[in-house]
């Protein structure tokens, strides 16, 4: 995961899809009727100039994740190389079972695990042991782990892994057409149709990484640029429990409380990262609001209504109710009403790259 913070529309994205927690006068949900003015004073947006790094596909990566999609779909008798032996450096398709005592142990066992010889991935002897094996072959690795091994009960034990290699993996220079003709995906049928179906991929992610990057740069220069008053407390703890919520459904994901993830990823406290983030937060809502109200920017009942249909048609929802759920459309409107005030930021803005 990057430090860096996403774009300021994935932020309001995930913040405007979440409810915010208890009751008050002034929250995040009827941030239109809130008298937006009172906290904030617009500073010049007439000429704003930024400059950006324009999108681009980073080679490297480029040819690393046309490798990747290409072995995804490798097998022993689809691709794969089975007509030498293992050497180190090559990535293998293996099934192993580990042993102690007879006994398979737990985690020591994997179907068409793929490894790399040499990177360590595994205790010592093991990689090793699969140099020289033949595609097709079985072979048992008489091994030890390792005293400090962070498994108690299997620390400094002597364990049997029996493993079958299935297949190496090809490179980039071995890569053949009917592989990808396999895939199934359409218009894609050649290792060269494979490329530019990901550098196409790769493209769009930097397209819509750069719109995000324009998009924080003219805010921040407004933000920069603006005068705020003290925010009430009831819309600030809105805003902190939308943090929390979101926070936590990423770190939830990692397997991770929010303070172990919060302090790993950003280097300070949950406490500290929730007051920071939800004030940013909340001030630049407030900020796109002002300009909203500024430059009669409105989302209206009908575009609401076709902008949800959208969604809801592009998520896979059977219905906008289905998509909406429990959450107010009027959360959806802040988030569509932002997307307006963006657009309209770039469309009069000076973007150099």
């Amino acid at each position: 995961m990057r430090k860096k913070a996403a774009g300021l529309a994935a932020v309001l994205l995930t913040v405007g899809m979440l409810t915010a927690c208890g009751k008050s006068t002034e929250t995040n949900e009827d941030l239109k009727q809130m008298k937006v003015d009172k906290y904030v004073t617009l500073g010049d947006y007439s000429n704003l100039s930024v400059s950006v790094a324009p999108a681009a596909v980073d080679q490297q990566q480029w040819d690393e994740l046309l490798l990747v999609v290409y072995q995804g779909s490798v097998t022993a008798d689809n691709g794969g190389i089975t007509d030498r032996a293992v050497e180190t450096g090559d990535t293998v398709i293996i099934d192993y079972e580990g042993k102690k005592d007879g006994v398979a142990f737990q985690g020591g066992t994997a179907e068409n695990a793929n490894l790399t010889i040499g990177s360590g991935s595994f205790i010592e002897g093991f990689e090793d042991g699969l140099v020289g094996v033949m595609p097709g072959e079985t072979v048992d690795l008489n091994l030890t782990f390792p005293e400090g091994y962070d498994n108690a009960e299997l620390a400094g034990q002597e364990v049997v892994f029996t493993v079958t290699v299935h297949c190496i993996l090809p490179g980039a220079d071995e890569m053949e057409d009917s592989v990808v003709a396999s895939m199934e995906i359409e218009d894609v049928g050649t290792v060269e149709e494979l490329r530019q179906y990901v550098y196409d991929y790769l493209m769009e992610e930097a397209e819509t990484n750069y719109t995000y990057n324009v998009q924080d740069a003219l805010v921040n220069a407004i933000m920069d640029n603006s005068e705020f008053q003290t925010l009430p407390q009831t819309f600030l703890d809105s805003y902190r429990d939308l943090c929390l919520a979101s926070i936590g459904n990423v770190a939830a994901s990692y397997n991770a409380t929010v303070e172990a993830f919060v302090n790993y990823y950003y280097n300070m406290s949950s406490e500290e990262y929730l007051d920071k983030y939800s004030e940013l937060q909340a001030k630049q809502e407030v900020l796109m609001q002002a300009i909203a109200n500024r430059e009669g920017l409105t989302v209206s009942d009908e575009e609401l209504q076709e902008k949800l249909g959208e969604y809801a048609a592009d998520g896979g929802f059977e219905s906008v109710e289905e998509m909406v759920g429990d959450r107010s459309q009027e959360e959806y409107r802040n988030y569509f009403m932002t997307e307006k005030v963006l657009e309209y930021l770039m469309d009069t803005s000076e973007i150099t790259e």
